[in-house]
């Protein structure tokens, strides 16, 4: 997000044979960018929580960007990973993004199995990450 560039496709390009679409030494970092990714899992034990999602409403807007590979009336399977989507953020800054990705979390509309929504908005709280010094320990610090 932060720099404009689709990786994907990119990888698509380079895996057919193909020469990248755009000039390396001429990439732009422009902004913030945050992912969190949304599982079908217990948000305090982080165990898969398989069944059927009965609502599903991702937020929009500007800054925002799901990848999603459910809906409302799909079954989570326990036989799979069980990422739901990808939200991602982009913000001038990190402050900016923090903050739209707390609005984003809180728009997540998502009924069925449990997810992991409740752990990112209180990660997105947590003043060690607010911080941006912090590590995978700021997981421990979440936990009840």
């Amino acid at each position: 997000m932060v720099t404009g560039i689709d990786l994907v496709e990119q990888q698509f390009l380079v895996a057919s044979g193909e020469p990248v679409s755009f000039d390396p030494l001429g990439v732009r970092h422009d902004g913030h960018a945050l992912e969190l990714r949304v599982y079908a899992e217990d948000p305090v034990r982080f165990l898969p929580s398989p069944g059927a999602i009965t609502e599903w409403e991702h937020p929009v807007g500007p800054g925002i960007r799901v990848d999603a590979g459910y809906e409302a009336g799909n079954h989570v399977t326990p036989f799979y990973d069980p990422l739901l989507a990808k939200l991602c953020v982009l913000g001038d800054s990190r402050e900016e993004a923090l903050a739209r990705a707390r609005e984003a979390v809180a728009a997540f509309r998502l009924a069925g199995p449990r997810t992991n929504l409740p752990f990112h908005a209180d990660l997105l709280t947590h003043d060690v990450f607010i911080s941006g010094s912090y590590d995978t320990s700021v997981v421990a610090g979440l936990r009840p």
